[in-house]
């Protein structure tokens, strides 16, 4: 991969790690900490105690999904600065730039990814 495309594909992910890190805060409440956003949902509380907990609930998921998105995105900053940023974790070949433009923090080529999926070995 080139060092322009390389470029190109960091700044993308950068830009995502940025917005994933404001929805997080915004999630816990701007700049309220995790304890102090808790804090406050528990001293709103609710009549309706099965919705206040399905709130939280909801309200964990979304953090656990964006912390896992921060994740990935700083793993495929990683691959860019060892080199290996574009390349099948599972069989080593060229991830397609248009796979990467959809989702940036690919690990694998189609192939391979359709295989771990449907739990069929992969054809590469």
């Amino acid at each position: 991969m080139t060092a322009s495309i390389s470029d190109t594909f960091k700044a993308q992910l950068e830009a995502q790690r940025a917005q994933a890190l404001a929805q997080l805060q915004a999630q816990r409440g701007g700049t309220l900490s995790r304890a102090e956003s808790a804090a406050d949902a528990l001293a709103q509380a609710s009549d309706d105690q099965a919705t206040a907990a399905t709130e939280r609930g909801l309200a964990f998921t979304l953090e656990e999904r964006e912390s896992a998105e921060l994740v990935a995105i700083d793993d495929a900053l990683r691959r860019i600065a060892d080199g290996s940023y574009g390349l099948c974790v599972s069989c080593g070949a060229s991830i397609p730039a248009a796979r990467l433009h959809a989702n940036p923090v690919a690990l694998r080529c189609v192939n391979c990814q359709d295989a771990l999926e449907h739990g069929t070995p992969s054809r590469a």
